[in-house]
Formats: structure tokens, C-alpha cells, sequence
């Protein structure tokens, strides 16, 4: 099922200061097509999760529309918008009715349906197995939440959400409360549900890597406002502004202060490229695999050290103009040859993997 905001933005009573508005979502407009799972990610308190109560309707919008497909879904209340929902602490009822083993969870949204949407015990619990087989927890359907997992506890709720055949899912920090090895196994299967059942499915997290390892397409979000979005690698390789390439990468963006006079671009007195702009100060961002070690290249640095991590080198390295953590980190090959003469190692720079941001607003210069 598509889904479409349009202009929809929501305003809140400040609680810290008294009669202060807060506004926790923007004016936000995107389209997330059908079958898509996509991405929803930016630091703490930028409006995800609101956005995703927004969604399924546990918020009321202060204005804007919702659509599911061509449903306006705005005002409709949360149990008619055919939305499953999953929440970063599992919701598994486990503090409420500790007798409920994994079955009576995944069956508790079937068994509470009143009128002609009620169904037979036979129905809900061929619904409750065919969701457990499909979250690959059909084997400890006769378990107590507690004595799961973190991740099958996860599953468990992702099987709750999906028993209702829902037309959208949305994840809000589902894996947060898992360990790294949790994290990675439990992401995986989510991607895996999404593409088996077709869902259009929203991924809450403020974690890049994870919403870029599985989504679609992501949406960067910077106080209540939508910075960007698109394919995880486009975002990536093509950041709108310098907000967007500082969040996403792992190690993140090394950035320079400098300057474009007559159509070249400088850090210092070294000129890395070219760009057709005014001359102005600007900010630059290279990313860590962007470097190369060249004796005769064109970016000097004093080097520090080198970091060996499996498969890939660091090198670390330092230069009076860098604006980002003081430590500049360098990806090369293992094999890579370093040449460092008098304490100074020089780079030839990848292109595509330098980015030039406006002083004046932020915004790349192509």
C-alpha cells in the first residue's frame, strides 16, 4: 500500500517552557511506494517516532493530510487504518498476563475483534501459526515471553502485527534493546519478513547503519524537517547538504574548512578540484575512503599512525584545518603502500568522494 504525506506537521505544548510551541514535524511531504520498507532515521528528538504515531494514528496531525493509497486516513482512529505496529520495548503483555505463552501474544489482536470482523478460534490460530512460521518462531509457540530471547521476544511482536494482515507495518526502534550480534541477526530477518509478505513497511532507528544495511529508501530527518531522501547509497554518495553527509558513514565524513577561488577549491594552500561557484569560504567533506596515498599527491597532512582492522587500513593522520573530530581517518587497502617523508603523507583524493558545503546555508556546491 502507497503511502503519501502531504504537508503534515504537528505542534506540541512545550513541557520545559511554559506556553513555548514545539514543532516536532515540519511540514513534512513524501511518497513511500507500494511493498517499500524505507528507512526513517536522524539523531534523538528530530520527530521519527512522532511522524510514525503520525501513521497509525496515535497523534493527530496539527495539520496535513495522510493517505493510505487513495484513503485519506487522517482522522480515522488507529484500529481502522489496518496498521501493525511494533515498539522498541516488545509490548508482549509479559508485566499484564504473565500466563500468556507466545501463542495467546500473537493471538490477543484476533481474539479481541468485535462484530462481523470476529473470527472463529480455528481461524485465529491458523493466523497465529502462519505469522509465527513466517517470523520462524512456529516452535516456541508454548513459551512464556520470559523465557525468550531478546530477538525472539522481537519476533514474537513482529509476528502480533503482521497475524492482523495489516496493509502497513512500522517499526519504531525495534532492535535498540538488543545486543550488537541481536541487532544484526534480528535486522536481517526483518528485512527477510518485509520482502516475503510485500508489506510497505516504515523503519524507525537514529542508527544509519541499519537502516542502510536494509532499507529501500531512506529519509533523513533534522528537527521535525526532511532533509533528504532516497536510495541509502545515493543519499550516501550524493548528500543534499552537511547534515546529511556528517550523519550517515561509519567512520564519519572528515571535514576541512576551506575556500573556492577562481573556480578551484582549497584547503590551505592545497587545491583538491574544482568547482564552477563564486569564490567564498566553504566547508569540505571527504569521506575516508576518498583518500589516496600518492607521494606526489595533493593534500598534505602530518601522519600519525596506522590502525589495521581485518581487511582494511586506517591511517590517521592530522591537519590544522580539519573542523571534524581532530583525528582525519584515511580507508585504504591493506596492501596499500604508505610513503610518509619528514612526518607528512600526501593524498590524491577520489572526486565523487569530496564534498564542498556553503558557508552560508549548509548546502552542497555541486
Amino acid at each position: 500500500m502507497k503511502i503519501v504525506l502531504e504537508h503534515l506537521t504537528k505542534k506540541f505544548l512545550s513541557r520545559q517552557i511554559k506556553n513555548e510551541i514545539v514543532v516536532a514535524v515540519n511540514d513534512f511531504n513524501f511518497e513511500i511506494p507500494d511493498g517499500k520498507l524505507v528507512g526513517l532515521l536522524g539523531p534523538s528528538g528530530c520527530g521519527k517516532s512522532t511522524t510514525l504515531n503520525l501513521i497509525c494514528g496515535l497523534e493527530t496531525p496539527t495539520s496535513g493530510k495522510i493517505y493510505f493509497g487513495d484513503l485519506d486516513v487522517t482522522m480515522l482512529p488507529p484500529e481502522n487504518r489496518g496498521v501493525g505496529m511494533v515498539f522498541q520495548n516488545y509490548a508482549l503483555y509479559p508485566h499484564l498476563y504473565p500466563h500468556l505463552t507466545v501463542k495467546q501474544n500473537i493471538m490477543f489482536p484476533l481474539e479481541n475483534l468485535k462484530g462481523a470482523d470476529k473470527l472463529s478460534k480455528e481461524t485465529i490460530e491458523a493466523r497465529a501459526l502462519e505469522a509465527a512460521k513466517i517470523v520462524q518462531i512456529d516452535g516456541l509457540m508454548e513459551r512464556k515471553p520470559s523465557q525468550l530471547s531478546g530477538g525472539q521476544q522481537q519476533r514474537v511482536a513482529i509476528a502480533r502485527a503482521l497475524v492482523k494482515t495489516p496493509g502497513v507495518l512500522l517499526l519504531d526502534e525495534p532492535l535498540s534493546n538488543l545486543d550488537a550480534r541481536l541487532r544484526l541477526q534480528t535486522r536481517e530477518q526483518i528485512r527477510r519478513i518485509q520482502k516475503e509478505t510485500g508489506i510497505t513497511t516504515i523503519f524507525v532507528t537514529h542508527d544509519q547503519e541499519e537502516a542502510m544495511s536494509i532499507s529501500d529508501l531512506i529519509i533523513v530527518m533534522k528537527a521535525g524537517v526532511l532533509q533528504q531522501m532516497g536510495k541509502p547509497q545515493e543519499v550516501y554518495n550524493d548528500p543534499i547538504n552537511l547534515f546529511v553527509a556528517q550523519f550517515l558513514g561509519n567512520p564519519a565524513i572528515n571535514t576541512f574548512d576551506g575556500y573556492i577561488k577562481d573556480g578551484k577549491v582549497y584547503i590551505g594552500e592545497d587545491c583538491i578540484g574544482k568547482r564552477d561557484a563564486k569564490d567564498q569560504e566553504v566547508t569540505i567533506g571527504i569521506r575516508p575512503e576518498g583518500f589516496q596515498p600518492d607521494k606526489n599527491g595533493c593534500f598534505h597532512c602530518r601522519f600519525d599512525r596506522v590502525e589495521t582492522t581485518g581487511r582494511d587500513t586506517s591511517i590517521v593522520c592530522h591537519n590544522d584545518l580539519c573542523t571534524s573530530d581532530p583525528d582525519i581517518r584515511a580507508i585504504v587497502s591493506g596492501d596499500e603502500k604508505i610513503d610518509v617523508k619528514d612526518g607528512v603523507i600526501s593524498f590524491d583524493l577520489k572526486d565523487h568522494k569530496v564534498h564542498v558545503f556553503s558557508k552560508e546555508d549548509e548546502r552542497v556546491i555541486r
